[in-house]
């Protein structure tokens, strides 16, 4: 009966993310990373352009106070000679040559003033000035007393524009100063932030594809717990919204699985059951035959009623041997793991076939350090113990039996070797299949059901590990491999 995949119950609010597809969120990812950084280069670029238009202005700033300063004090000669002139010739034109310069000069320190040059200064100049223009408009009977003081008092006109000049020289330097220390300030900031947008983009990236892979992992797990037949846990898987259908399609796989082992184990009953009936009452009638409760049989009617008791009885076996395989199919899902020493189950398996191996006169060794691992005790037990009669039974008189514990990374092996005719290469694809006999077989021994080595598959592979023949030259051996769950 088919049915469609099922959608699974919401047991947990599912936000706006989750209605997006691992691609979609992939790409939403990938453009806030992508806008994390480029909203740093672009605040990265701005205070570059600040820093850069700054300094254009204090670079022209300070050629500006230079040019002024300098200016001022070529000013300050030529007030000098017209204030002078103006004062010895009385000179009209030359008084007005004298206040036109001395408003261009006054303009001049105006802008120094502007600039950042000291007040004190300005007042100082203006002071000198104001004393020159007294001087020249001072009666003319004192005018040579008044050149001797207009020339004092340009001399010390002339040490202020030099005062003036080096304090725009340390106003400019003071401003380079500060400007290269905002730069540093700035380059600081900018590499602080560019680190932290980074460190942040990293985490950003690492905590979304840790979320982004949380979903992936738990696909991986539904299906290895579908790969080994675990079918009693509902397959419910959240995230994306693409990720979440693969989840459905699995829980219908489940579901599937379910059905189809479900259908297994009805059909295997209902054939052993209606196998079983007209088998016994077939085992009867050639009971009664044998017995010759129908009459007395002669040589050739008794060879055909041995061939049927004996056929009835192997039927019967297979039969037998078909439930225990289905029974052993349905336990391997059922492990109950608690710690287990494995070479002590090793050797109580060894003990408990005591009588097998000395009959024939073996040595069964069993060597290895020991080893404890979580396990289903009672189905490994019984896979060692598949192994251990396998070899037992192959094995030639007085050989030896080996069984070898060892420990390889997370991994551990038991290898059941044996001194036998070993397994022929045409077997050995299909010695795992469930009723196949191999074709050689032990002289004079009873056949085998071929299902020994089909449940010690079953329950080493419901433990995650595997089975497998293992050639070294012209020998081969079992070797189980066993996880490490802790």
């Amino acid at each position: 009966m088919e049915t469609s995949p099922p959608t699974p119950p919401r047991t947990r609010p599912e936000g706006w993310l989750h209605g997006l597809s691992f691609q979609q969120l992939l790409l939403l990812a990938f453009l806030l990373i992508a806008g994390l950084l480029g909203v740093s280069s672009l605040r990265a670029l701005y205070t570059l352009e600040q820093l850069m238009l700054q300094s254009r202005l204090g670079a022209a700033q300070a050629t500006a106070l230079s040019t002024a300063a300098q200016a001022l004090s070529q000013r300050g000669q030529a007030l000098e000679r017209a204030a002078r002139q103006s004062l010895v010739l009385r000179d009209a034109p030359l008084r007005r040559s004298f206040d036109e310069m001395a408003v261009e000069a006054a303009g001049l320190l105006e802008q120094l003033r502007k600039g950042g040059l000291a007040q004190d200064q300005s007042a100082a100049w203006h002071t000198h000035l104001d004393a020159v223009k007294a001087l020249l408009d001072a009666a003319p009977d004192r005018a040579l007393e008044n050149e001797q003081r207009v020339a004092e008092e340009f001399v010390s006109l002339e040490a202020l524009h030099t005062a003036i000049a080096q304090s725009v020289q340390e106003l400019n330097t003071q401003r380079i100063r500060e400007l290269q220390d905002r730069l540093e300030a700035s380059r600081r900031s900018v590499t602080h932030q560019v680190v932290g947008v980074i460190v942040l983009a990293l985490v950003l990236a690492l905590a979304l594809g840790i979320w982004l892979a949380r979903p992936f992992k738990r696909l991986e797990r539904a299906i290895r717990r579908l790969g080994e037949n675990q079918l009693q846990a509902p397959v419910a898987i959240y995230g994306p919204d693409d990720v979440r259908r693969v989840g459905q399609q699995l829980e219908w796989l489940r579901l599937r699985l379910l059905e189809l082992d479900a259908d297994k184990a009805r059909f295997l009953r209902h054939v052993s059951h209606e196998l079983k009936t007209p088998l016994a009452a077939l085992r009867e009638g050639v009971a009664l035959l044998q017995d010759g409760v129908t009459g007395e049989l002669n040589a050739g009617q008794r060879e055909v009623a041995q061939i049927l008791h004996h056929n009835t009885l192997v039927l019967q076996e297979e039969i037998e041997a078909l439930l225990r395989f289905n029974a052993a199919a349905f336990e391997a899902r059922q492990l109950r793991r608690q710690d287990t020493d494995l070479l002590a189950l090793l050797e109580a398996q060894v003990e408990a076939q005591r009588l097998q191996w000395q009959a024939r006169g073996l040595r069964v060794l069993v060597e290895g350090t020991p080893a404890t691992l979580q396990i289903d005790a009672e189905k490994i037990a019984s896979a060692v113990s598949n192994l251990l009669s396998n070899a037992i039974r192959f094995s030639p008189k007085g050989g030896t039996v080996r069984l070898t514990l060892s420990r390889h990374g997370d991994r551990v092996f038991v290898d059941v070797s044996d001194q036998g005719p070993g397994v022929a290469q045409a077997d050995r694809d299909r010695v795992f299949e469930p009723f196949y006999r191999g074709v050689r077989q032990p002289e004079g021994a009873v056949r085998g059901t071929g299902i020994g080595l089909s449940i010690v598959q079953e329950y080493v592979v419901a433990h995650g590990g595997r089975v497998r023949l293992v050639e070294e030259g012209v020998h081969s051996f079992f070797r189980m491999e066993l996880p490490d769950a802790a």
